[in-house]
């Protein structure tokens, strides 16, 4: 997740003097592309300004020492990630989004990890995708169709070995799928309550392993 060295740099980035030890734990594994190396850094840089009788860093600032120090981040430090457009290589939002409508997700981790290369900017175009992602929030169908061909632009960029995911979500009647675009993450999204007895069970005996189930979106 983050190496004594490492936790050293973004501290002193932050200049925070950091008081006694921090254990991290967390439930994703590195290379998943579930945004492991990101939280630990921003659980870790909080709770040593915490620790330290220091209000925690703004979200730019933390997002900036992160970029600092590992190269790529995700903008876990903002309070509504799922929202934006984010550049992760420079650590700036581009734009904000509506709220997501509601959703629940079932996914996991297929295959080996794959730790993010920050040097690695060969991703497909999906300007249109982005154009196109405030008016799709109005409706979780259409939503979902836009996740899905931007992993499947993904998958064929990559030149990634055949993946299961997209049948697997017909299967089960998912509205669509999402990968990340560094990772072995994958994900069935699905309207709320309409996930299939069975499903995760259909994801273990493909081969995900760490699966889980939650719920995202919905407007205040």
């Amino acid at each position: 997740m983050i190496a004594p060295a490492e936790a050293r740099a973004l501290l002193g980035r932050l200049r925070i003097a950091p008081r006694g030890a921090f254990r991290l734990r967390i439930d994703a594994p590195p290379g998943g592309g579930a945004g492991a190396s990101t939280a630990a850094r921003v659980a870790l840089a909080r709770a040593a300004a915490l620790g330290a009788g220091r209000p925690a860093p703004v979200p730019e600032t933390l997002a900036r020492a992160c970029v600092a120090t590992e190269g790529a981040s995700d903008p876990l430090m903002y309070p509504d990630p799922a929202r934006l457009l984010w550049s992760s290589r420079t650590g700036h939002v581009l734009a904000m989004a509506p709220a997501l409508p509601p959703l629940e997700i079932l996914g996991g981790f297929l295959g080996p990890p794959r730790r993010t290369d920050p040097r690695d900017t060969d991703f497909p175009d999906i300007a249109d995708l982005a154009r196109a992602w405030p008016s799709a929030t109005a409706d979780a169908a259409a939503l979902a169709a836009l996740a899905s061909e931007s992993a499947r632009r993904t998958l064929a960029h990559r030149g990634l070995p055949a993946d299961p995911t997209e049948a697997l979500g017909r299967g089960l009647g998912a509205l669509g799928f999402a990968i990340a675009h560094t990772g072995s993450a994958r994900a069935l999204l699905f309207r709320p309550g309409r996930v299939p007895p069975g499903a995760a069970a259909a994801l273990r005996a493909a081969g995900f392993a760490g699966v889980i189930r939650f719920r995202t979106g919905g407007r205040a």
